[in-house]
């Protein structure tokens, strides 16, 4: 396969303070290191990445640039800008800040820290060659479809129900026509995969890895330690 060029948006401008002490979830520290730091390190040591652009809450640039890119000595981050009110606000403002025309772009969420480079540069490839490609996890529970008083409606077969990860990865001119669809229909979607698939494009699935976790309350701080402890080197 020739040589792919690609890009990441991490999606980092969440508000969630489900924490209660004021700060945005992907500035909280794990073992030190805001949650942040974890996953732009990782992507940024892809070969198949030449540029990231993160995209923070208003106002949180400057920290960014400060405590995470310029004190963890972070390459390849090009771009530090502020989001919109919506996730894919925040993703749009990413991608028109991107510096060239990639091949792929990657979009990550910022509060999943633990991503390793193998699914990013798997999900990378699986997208280089089919267009569209994310990371999900099989499910292991039954899934029950409620009624609005709260009894069960149905059930929905298991076995062919993924949860959706990131990072996500898409040909450079299915991400825009996709991106550019959901703002001409005032369509807001809860990820890029969701809004490549109204345009017919077919996503590939890349299994993920149960360590991937989203950093949302104070249970998942606490399992990500654990993770990194059960990693060789401890928080390396």
């Amino acid at each position: 396969m020739a040589s792919i060029r690609a890009s990441a948006v991490i999606a980092a401008a969440g508000q969630g303070k489900r924490f209660g002490d004021g700060l945005p979830k992907q500035f909280l520290l794990l073992r030190g290191k805001p949650v942040l730091a974890y996953s732009v390190e990782t992507i940024s040591k892809s070969d198949l990445i030449g540029e990231i652009i993160i995209v923070v809450p208003e106002d949180w640039a400057r920290a960014v640039k400060t405590d995470i890119v310029e004190r963890f000595s972070i390459p390849k981050v090009t771009k530090i800008i502020p989001g919109g009110p919506e996730r894919q606000d925040s993703v749009l403002n990413g991608f028109n800040s991107l510096s060239g025309t990639p091949d792929i772009v990657a979009v990550h969420d910022g509060a999943r820290p633990l991503v390793s480079l193998e699914l990013l540069e798997e999900v990378i490839r699986e997208a280089s060659a089919c267009g569209a490609a994310l990371a999900a996890l099989p499910s292991n529970d039954t899934i029950k479809k409620s009624s609005p008083e709260m009894y069960v409606d149905s059930t929905i077969p298991r076995e062919s129900l993924w949860f959706a990860q990131t990072p996500q990865a898409f040909r450079y001119d299915l991400l825009k026509n996709a991106l550019s669809k959901a703002a001409d229909d005032g369509f807001t979607g809860t990820d890029e995969s969701l809004l490549v698939e109204r345009t017919g494009v077919r996503v590939k699935i890349v299994k993920g890895s149960p360590y991937n976790i989203k950093i949302t309350t104070p249970e998942d701080l606490r399992l990500g330690e654990l993770i990194l402890n059960m990693r060789p080197g401890g928080a390396e």
